[in-house]
């Protein structure tokens, strides 16, 4: 056997008949195994092609993880039905996930308790911001395709019926039927963001559930639930996490990479997210899946 060049960009080594391609290696992973004494078995004759793979990811640890791709990246996305900015948010993670190689892990959370713990107040009751958030949701809503759409009285739906009962009730769903933490708060949104409906009353709740796929057992147990301890406790512990990552809004992204935390607010920290993430920015709404609600 001889190494015919040593250049790594095009490393051969020959081996018997000529034509013959018995694997494509990596040159620095094959320095890596010669370092460690590993030893390479007779085989049958062949000529062995030695070409750079493409960069690792910065994940990757050694050799091995060639052609494994990146590991999976933690996501947590902190949200609330009651907020517009996160259906977008949660919409276009939702894509992602099935395209980045990630952990995304959904968190219904609390805003009216976020906004309390960091002393923040809703923009809505800004007047100059109230105006622009009217006008500004709609664009971003038609940039996502998600079809959202102010309530008629909407002081009354945010500030006197806010989202306490249906928070508790995905609440109770995440930790029951996490499979199902998708469909039902898009139901949700739908209802007060799209629909004008309402979100608080147990038969509203139930007929979002419903909708979605869930039998009337299922979502009536599920409802039941929301008045128990051990759910008001769970949705009290995932918005103070949210405020332990120092929120003071919703959506939230927490991105867990490289032992470091980072926290984005807003549903527009997207491009920034890809960049952290080391991933490729495909629009909201990518080619692959385009889905319309």
């Amino acid at each position: 056997m001889r190494v015919a060049s040593t250049d790594k960009r095009d490393t051969v080594i020959k081996a018997g008949k000529p034509g013959q391609i018995s694997a494509v290696w990596d040159h620095e992973a094959l320095q890596a195994c010669i370092c460690e004494k590993s030893v390479f078995k007779p085989c049958s004759p062949a000529t062995f092609f030695l070409k750079p793979f493409p960069r690792l990811h910065p994940g990757a640890r050694n050799p091995t993880q060639l052609q494994q791709g990146p590991l999976p990246r933690t996501l947590e996305l902190f949200y609330d039905v009651l907020s517009p900015y996160s259906w977008l948010g949660f919409e276009v993670l939702c894509q992602y996930k099935n395209i980045w190689n990630i952990n995304l892990q959904l968190r219904p959370s609390l805003i009216a308790g976020i906004m309390k713990d960091s002393r923040n107040q809703l923009p809505a009751l800004l007047p100059r911001k109230a105006q622009y958030l009217k006008n500004d949701i709609r664009l971003p809503g038609q940039h996502v395709q998600v079809p959202v759409q102010f309530p008629k009285d909407f002081f009354f739906v945010i500030l006197e019926k806010g989202s306490l009962s249906a928070m508790r009730f995905l609440t109770a769903v995440n930790m029951k039927h996490p499979e199902m933490l998708e469909e039902v708060p898009r139901e949700l949104w739908m209802r007060v963001w799209s629909w004008d409906e309402d979100i608080t009353e147990p038969q509203s709740i139930l007929a979002a559930a419903e909708k979605v796929g869930m039998s009337t057992e299922q979502a009536q147990g599920l409802l039941e639930k929301i008045v128990t301890p051990k759910v008001k406790n769970k949705l009290k512990e995932d918005t103070e996490a949210a405020g332990k990552y120092r929120a003071f809004g919703l959506p939230v992204t927490v991105v867990h990479l490289d032992g470091q935390t980072h926290m984005l607010f807003g549903s527009d920290q997207m491009e920034l997210l890809t960049h952290l993430l080391g991933e490729k920015w495909m629009g909201p709404v990518p080619a692959a899946i385009n889905p319309k609600l």
